[in-house]
């Protein structure tokens, strides 16, 4: 996780906790064993939410320099925005102090309760942000003009369709770590695993109904069949 767990209290300035504060090493490997654990547990231990075992996806905490190149892609932008999956919080705590109006959907009640315990020791006001245990899947979030997102590769292409039906057009999609297989990004930032990428909705919507228009008038199919008939005039 971002953070150990001590630094909500050393927000507090608890004395015992500023005595002790864990390594990068440390935090690295409770980090690590909290993911497991939890892929694990969201998986096999969490009935009744029917997600469906291809869109689960194990807590993959967002970077402090994932975080900084979201922002940079956010300049100038304002209103509502939603994080899908916003495990420990980070992303939304930092979108918060830019003035958007944030919501964070996850399903993992431990993630949600400490990204909930971060914001209420920060005194942070609940219409800024706003921390939720609902299936982003399942929400609709055509109210929403900025949307981030740290998913997994598999769940991309299945996540592009519902952006296109649900967003506004002007909204726009960041990405970190895996980029959406189809859409055509506006711009990026970072590199690496710390790259995120940049998508405005009427961009991609545009771009889908090209592809679309192709495919129905067989324009797509054109270079496979000048090959066929390349191939044919060779052998004669």
């Amino acid at each position: 996780m971002e953070d150990c767990i001590e630094v909500i209290l050393q927000e507090q300035r608890s004395g015992w906790f500023s005595r002790h504060r864990c390594s990068p090493n440390v935090t690295f490997l409770m980090g690590s064993a909290v993911a497991g654990v939890y892929g694990l547990w969201a998986m096999f231990c969490m009935p009744g939410l029917r997600v469906p075992f291809r869109l689960k996806v194990p807590f993959l905490p967002s970077t402090k320099e994932q975080t900084a190149n979201v922002i940079k892609l956010l300049d100038g932008r304002k209103g509502r925005l939603a994080d899908l999956g916003s495990g420990n919080g980070r992303l939304v705590f930092a979108a918060s102090s830019m003035g958007f109006q944030c919501t964070g959907f996850e399903i993992n009640s431990m993630l949600l309760t400490y990204s909930r315990s971060k914001a209420w020791w920060r005194g942070v006001p609940h219409n800024d942000v706003h921390f939720i245990k609902q299936d982003f899947w399942k929400a609709d979030l055509s109210k929403y003009r900025n949307v981030t997102v740290f998913l997994a590769p598999a769940v991309m292409e299945v996540l592009e369709e519902k952006l296109l039906k649900e967003l506004p057009e002007d909204a726009r999609v960041i990405v970190c770590g895996f980029p959406f297989p189809h859409w055509p990004h506006s711009s990026t930032a970072g590199s690496g695993l710390n790259q995120v990428w940049a998508y405005d909705v009427h961009t991609a919507r545009e771009a889908s109904r090209t592809s679309a228009h192709l495919m129905s008038s067989g324009a797509l199919a054109l270079p496979n069949q000048l090959n066929i008939q390349c191939v044919i005039d060779n052998v004669k």
